[in-house]
């Protein structure tokens, strides 16, 4: 496995297979990173363990050559994921990437209603996913459709919160951890906290700590894993 520490990669075999832990970096896409790795040791076969979005951070678990048919294996671990839930406004993606579609007054919130909400989502529960994701209808992505205006009816998904910490209140602000199952969006959780709260929310901070036992303290960012490759 290629992680923070290593020193020299001129005896990896990336074709016959490769695992490496990659920090992407801010408002990168999954796939630049993907592209930028295919591009620095030259194998066409690199393929990553689940996606982040532009505005996440954090661990991504990159597979190449035969490796990535080990792909499934990482996808199906926990998450760990910290960040910052931003309470009274609505975002079109929930997130810090799209535009304010609502606004309203953050007042008289007490951490024990906080605290009190945050157990709502531990568990398993139904979430619906986001039109801006990738998940698939009627043959194209859902992000395509939401690009060009539609939004249609998705339907529930069961997903696991195995621990939801609330570590800093700073209002509007919300710092938190959160460990879930694969197939989590923690942007649905920040805004239907925020909608159970009555004031809305939006995650405007994401950040992936750990994919199983697979920490982001090991990972290496894309231009030092460019730099060790050509050195």
């Amino acid at each position: 496995m290629i992680k923070r520490g290593v020193t020299n990669l001129s005896s990896v075999d990336f074709e016959s297979g490769e695992t490496i832990l990659i920090d992407k970096p801010l408002n990168w896409t999954s796939f630049k990173v993907i592209h930028s790795i295919r591009k620095v040791i030259n194998v066409k076969k690199v393929g990553h363990a689940g996606t982040l979005d532009p505005k996440a951070t954090g661990l991504l678990i990159v597979c190449t050559g035969k490796r990535t048919k080990e792909i499934n294996k990482y996808q199906d671990l926990p998450k760990v994921y910290t960040g910052t839930i931003t309470l009274g406004k609505r975002t079109s993606t929930m997130d810090s990437e799209g535009e304010v579609i609502e606004e309203k007054e953050v007042r008289d919130i007490s951490e024990e209603t906080l605290l009190q909400t945050r157990e709502l989502f531990i568990g398993e529960i139904d979430q619906i996913p986001p039109m801006h994701s990738a998940v698939n209808y009627g043959g194209k992505k859902l992000y395509q459709l939401a690009r060009k205006g539609r939004t249609v009816v998705r339907e529930p998904r069961k997903i696991t919160v195995y621990s939801f910490r609330i570590t800093k209140i700073q209002l509007p602000e919300i710092q938190f951890e959160i460990e879930c199952s694969k197939g989590t969006y923690i942007r649905v959780i920040a805004e239907d906290f925020g909608n159970k709260i009555g004031c809305g929310a939006y995650l405007s901070e994401l950040r992936r700590t750990k994919i199983g036992i697979y920490s982001v303290e090991d990972a290496l960012e894309p231009r030092d894993f460019s730099n060790l490759y050509k050195n």
